[in-house]
């Protein structure tokens, strides 16, 4: 499948331009149905969500990032983590399982492969990828920055990609540290 030639493309090119630090949180928006090309929210495909889970997966292997994968509004935008993150971060937890039609096809995708997987409210994300246009910005951190790679689009949905930075605070006075300190 191209997909996922072109989300890992996408995904090494975006390693390159951020550090990642331990404990670190990325957020997943994904629209499979404006992959294929269809509206988002009307076609979605477990075949495509599979495919993509497989390469954030291994991206997280390979970064140490953990991925929360946003659901669609039919679940309030709620994230699917694994059960260490939600602890870890004492998450509000809710009740509700994702599917297809609620929930989206990469957010069920992420809770059936998971290995202990919950379903959160809210989350302040570190980085963020968002497929389709899906609106993943209420789920990171308050100063969001875009990151730009070569590619632009995964099938024919948009792709947006988002770094983090703490907020500079202080006025003229202050000294900032902007890079990795």
């Amino acid at each position: 499948m191209e997909y996922k030639n072109e989300l890992k493309k996408i995904l090494d090119e975006f390693q390159e331009m951020i550090t990642i630090k331990p404990n670190q949180i990325m957020v997943v928006g994904c629209s499979t149905s404006e992959i294929i090309g269809e509206r988002i929210g009307t076609a979605g495909s477990l075949d495509v969500g599979s495919a993509l889970y497989d390469v954030f997966k291994q991206f997280s292997k390979e970064t140490g990032l953990d991925l929360a994968f946003q659901c669609c509004e039919h679940l309030n935008r709620a994230l699917v983590v694994e059960r260490d993150v939600q602890y870890r971060l004492q998450l509000d937890e809710v009740t509700a399982v994702p599917i297809v039609k609620a929930g989206g096809s990469m957010a069920t995708q992420a809770y059936k492969r998971y290995t202990n997987p919950c379903v959160v409210e809210h989350i302040k994300a570190d980085y963020g990828i968002d497929i389709g246009d899906t609106l993943i910005g209420m789920h990171l951190k308050h100063v969001a920055v875009p990151v730009r790679t070569s590619i632009k689009e995964l099938g024919h949905a948009h792709v947006t990609l988002a770094k983090t930075r703490p907020k500079l605070i202080g006025g003229e006075r202050a000294v900032y540290c902007v890079s990795d300190c």
